[in-house]
């Protein structure tokens, strides 16, 4: 069965472009030039995997993104003009699976679109119910919880928190986490920060104070299952802001493979 990818850009070259490179890959296109008609064609036949321009008429892509989220799970793609760093991560933070910069290269995109539905659709280890801390995943339900309570996560940040609970005690630097968990060789590791932040903010009792994930200077991050009550890092939430902007995340080249 064909995999449908919904295209919301209220440029016509654009969609046009990016619905043939999709169409001929093998996915079926639908197209909406602004919020509303998204939200209408979502409901109407709910899409693999939404590619969505940040810049849109009226209602802009944040707020599409956000309504898309309260019907339910589906990974999105966002298309931002801007290379205002603060413009990509906002789109992260309510909830996009990966961002990609105008002017793009098509072959690009498509790439992403594989790489985020790959991950989707990833067969799950067999009996891989995961437990740590008050934590419980079942990665074939994509069901989440903490000490009982449902957690709702974005498609990447279950498989971040699915790699953390499958290595606890195990440093693991951000190149490491965009190859383990998003599938990439390079890109911008912003991505990584922003996410391990929007995890904490789900799971930690107080995300300015990580007691789970742990930030290890210099290293990466750590899963720390038995750190016990009041063992917290309290200057995490500084280093990840400096992290987020830091130089050392570089750009995938235009036409790159991620």
């Amino acid at each position: 069965m064909q995999q449908h990818i919904l295209v919301v850009d209220d440029d016509p070259t654009v969609s046009e472009v990016v619905a043939g490179y999709l169409e001929r890959a093998g996915f079926a296109v639908s197209r909406a030039a602004d919020g509303p008609a998204a939200l209408r064609a979502a409901a109407g036949h709910r899409p693999d995997l939404v590619v969505l321009d940040l810049m849109l008429p009226g209602m802009d892509g944040l707020e599409v993104c956000r309504e898309l989220r309260a019907q339910g799970p589906v990974p999105v793609i966002m298309l931002t003009a801007r290379s205002d760093e603060e413009e990509r991560i906002l789109g992260l933070e309510v909830g996009a699976d990966d961002y990609v910069t105008k002017p793009f290269s098509p072959r690009e995109l498509v790439l992403r679109v594989a790489s985020v539905l790959r991950r989707a659709t990833l067969a799950p280890q067999p009996g891989a119910r995961l437990r740590a801390a008050g934590l419980e995943l079942e990665p074939a339900a994509r069901r989440a919880a903490k000490d009982g309570r449902p957690l709702a996560l974005t498609l990447r940040e279950f498989d971040l928190l699915a790699f953390f609970l499958r290595h606890p005690g195990q440093v693991c630097d951000r190149e490491q986490l965009m190859q383990q968990v998003w599938g990439w060789d390079f890109g911008d590791l912003s991505t990584v920060t922003v996410h391990v932040r929007r995890l904490r903010g789900k799971i930690e009792d107080d995300p300015a104070r990580p007691r789970l994930i742990r930030t290890v200077w210099g290293a990466g991050y750590r899963f720390d299952p038995g750190a016990p009550e009041g063992d917290a890092d309290a200057s995490a939430a500084a280093g990840e802001a400096g992290q987020a902007r830091g130089p050392e995340a570089p750009q995938a080249p235009e036409g790159g493979r991620n």
